[in-house]
């Protein structure tokens, strides 16, 4: 079920919108248990984002979280019949919470904090302590389609959120991540009722924002199209950064009898100016307390700006009632330039230095796959036999500059300094050359066995990955290396349902990602005698025992899990596989109705990642998240909600010299619907978020070796308006 209520995009798309579409009729609820007429109510969607039978897995109670998802190879999957853990966050809670971007859509997940990429913006999802790129979510299944930096949130109908090792189900993230977990994001389709919605809002420090959202369906619901266009510009919460902001999407989609498509087609365009850059200590330096959060510290001429075309297309057919095939096929072309200058603070006192880098990237992506899914019984035995094979390649081209003196300065008193002169370069900004492609196949096969009528489900199957990736000199040069190998990744997975509301389960499953290549010294000029060498594709081991609950209005998990991943480094003068990173670590989730009036989301996720008898970089401890909405019974149009995030102490180092304190953040928020008439709705929404405007450091890495910090988001303030007509 979901809720009616209104979204961003931008005010011409949204005029052109409203013209081209039947005004929607307005869908309220029942006078269900003595619920007034109006009060926030839910519409039943039957439409499918991913082109399946199953179509789009019902919200759970509370509309917060969705009763199942896409379980990549497996397809969609209830959460009570699938043995591995996660979590599908639905449209409802991101209008709900304002929520911008997917990082602060997954704020809400106790196993998962968010981080940046290396010297960039780029979000970075830390889920069970390891990195997950933004460039390796994967879009409706795919990877590699959405734009690598940010993506805006009125481009998502539910994120999916998969805890652990998944490359038998998905494949192996191309960008090198995902071994502790996966994020897929799924697009917006028509639902069965109309949209004609109009959104204005604005944040902290002046940004305003217009949307419109717009969807219809053909009289018979085989037809479906909805277009979402938004605009965002001005200052943040930040004082000294802008972020600009636009972005289209549309969606359509058939459903037929035995054939569903699906399309999609979206554009977004991003740039940060004067951001919050990303904080390193030398070694030697202890990690001091976090600069004002509100104040950025990087320069004026520091700047982000990334532009991304992306489409999808994916069929699926039923040629029996038992026999179903599919395929989809995705395209990406995104452009890139940047200047940063990110701190390294060298004393006790913040005083830091910085160089100027410069960036400039062109991508190009061409991904797909097909498969066949047969279901038949043998004797007592269920079997849902899938086979699927996919592709990616993906063609860069960068170039880059920078200046060798560097500037300085102390990150408790920033002030303006002149843009150095870069020094040293690598290819033409303005004309850069191919410096990676990358080329990824893989082949699975999967069986789903049901016994017992249905109350005992096994899964097992294994997916070929086959890894090439070749690398070239910037300017256009010759190729310089080529990586190309392969691995079986296996998965077995036991899940017995001890009654109709308690499931028990156990399984194995692995994550793939390319070896290291042997670097040519080791840092002090001292030659490696394997240099040049690919080490093999790393496999993380996982197993994971796990109790799910439905009790049909709450629901919730208890997982313990333990993983293995290969840690390479020196030995003399030899580079290899030295020893395992492990991770072990108890999660445990709660969603839906505590009582009529009051839904709660949250959850909390304890870790211990050892690596060679230190804790890894970036990995609390202590993670928890508690999120509680009540719906005021005297007025029940209004819904108020607070959210609290806590984070243990991590460190920044591997010899655990440099430790993070722990932080606490929390956020409240509200909502009233106001009913204009039979046919219009305004829902007002008002929030903010660090309440206390407490500065801490928000992560520590996001790049495998690397310890710079992030500066924790400033107290921040979110009013918005929504009129659904």
């Amino acid at each position: 079920m979901r809720p009616i209520t209104l979204r961003l995009s931008s005010l011409s798309l949204s005029l052109l919108a409203i013209g081209a579409f039947p005004t929607a009729q307005a869908q309220t609820s029942g006078e269900e248990d003595g619920a007034e007429p109006y009060q926030l109510a839910p519409v039943e969607v039957q439409s499918s984002a991913d082109a399946s039978a199953e179509g789009l897995s019902k919200a759970y109670a509370g509309g917060q979280v969705a009763e199942g998802g896409s379980v990549g190879i497996l397809g969609n999957q209830s959460v009570m019949e699938t043995p591995y853990s996660f979590t599908s966050y639905t449209e409802q809670l991101i209008e709900d919470q304002q929520a911008a971007s997917v990082g602060e859509i997954l704020l809400n997940d106790p196993a998962v904090r968010v981080a940046r990429g290396f010297g960039n913006y780029q979000q970075v999802y830390l889920v069970r302590g390891l990195p997950v790129y933004s460039d390796d979510m994967t879009y409706n299944g795919l990877y590699g389609l959405l734009p690598r930096q940010y993506l805006a949130s009125e481009f998502v109908e539910r994120v999916q959120v998969f805890r652990g090792a998944n490359t038998f189900l998905k494949g192996a993230a191309p960008g090198g991540s995902g071994l502790g977990g996966g994020v897929n994001v799924l697009p917006k389709r028509a639902p069965n009722e109309p949209i004609n919605q109009i959104t204005l809002g604005a944040r902290s420090g002046g940004q305003g924002m217009v949307a419109a959202d717009v969807a219809n369906r053909s009289d018979d619901g085989r037809f479906g199209i909805r277009v979402n266009a938004a605009r965002r510009d001005g200052d943040t919460a930040v004082d000294g950064e802008e972020s600009e902001l636009s972005m289209a999407h549309i969606g359509l989609d058939y459903r037929g009898d035995a054939l569903r498509v699906s399309a999609d087609l979206g554009f977004q365009k991003h740039r940060i100016d004067g951001g919050q850059p990303s904080i390193t200590f030398v070694s030697g330096v202890p990690i001091l307390d976090a600069p004002e959060a509100d104040e950025s510290i990087g320069q004026s001429w520091t700047y982000s700006d990334s532009n991304d075309l992306f489409g999808t297309l994916r069929a699926e057919y039923d040629f029996t009632d038992n026999i179903t095939a599919w395929a989809a096929f995705g395209a990406r072309e995104g452009e890139e330039d940047s200047i940063f200058a990110n701190p390294t603070v060298n004393d006790v006192n913040g005083g830091y230095t910085a160089n100027r880098f410069d960036t400039a990237r062109e991508d190009s992506v061409i991904t797909g796959e097909t498969g066949v899914r047969v279901r038949f019984d043998t004797g007592g035995i269920g079997h849902a036999v899938t086979v699927s094979g996919s592709r990616y390649e993906l063609k860069s081209d960068n170039a880059y500059a920078m200046d060798l003196t560097g500037i300085g300065g102390n990150i408790y008193s920033p002030s303006p300094l002149a843009l150095p002169p870069t020094n040293f370069s690598g290819g033409d900004l303005d004309s850069p050359q191919m410096t990676i492609k990358t080329q990824f196949s893989s082949v699975a096969l999967a069986d789903q066995l049901s016994m017992l009528e249905d109350r005992l489900l096994v899964t097992l199957g294994a997916r070929y990955q086959n890894i090439r990736d070749k690398s070239y000199d910037y300017g256009g040069g010759p190729r310089n290396a080529i990586y190309d190998d392969n691995a079986v990744t296996p998965s077995l997975g036991v899940l017995y349902k001890l009654t109709p509301s308690v499931s028990v389960y156990a399984s194995y499953i692995e994550g793939l990602e390319k070896g290291n290549v042997a670097p040519a010294d080791d840092g002090s000029g001292n030659p490696i005698a394997n240099a040049g060498e690919a080490l093999e594709p790393y496999q993380t081991k996982q197993t994971e025992v796990g109790v799910k609950y439905d009790g049909g209005t709450l629901g919730g998990s208890v997982s313990v899990y333990r993983s293995r991943k290969p840690v390479a480094g020196l030995e003399g003068n030899v580079y290899k596989e030295l020893y395992d990173q492990e991770n072990t670590g108890v999660e445990l989730m709660a969603y839906g109705n505590l009582t009529r009036d009051l839904t709660v989301l949250g959850g909390v996720s304890f870790l211990d990642a050892d690596v060679d008898g230190n804790d890894a970089i970036g990995s609390p401890e202590t993670q928890a998240n508690l999120n509680l909405e009540y719906r005021v019974p005297q007025l029940p149009d209004l819904a108020l909600d607070g959210r609290v995030i806590y984070t243990s102490s991590q460190y920044a180092d591997e010899a655990n010299t440099q430790k993070v304190d722990s932080w606490t953040r929390l956020d409240l928020g509200a909502r009233y619907l106001i009913a204009l008439n039979d046919s219009m709705f305004l829902t007002l929404r008002g929030r903010v978020e660090n309440v206390t405007g407490e500065d801490y450091w928000a992560s520590a890495g996001g790049y495998p070796g690397a310890g710079y910090l992030t500066v924790g988001a400033p107290r921040t303030v979110l009013l918005s308006a929504t009129l659904d007509y």
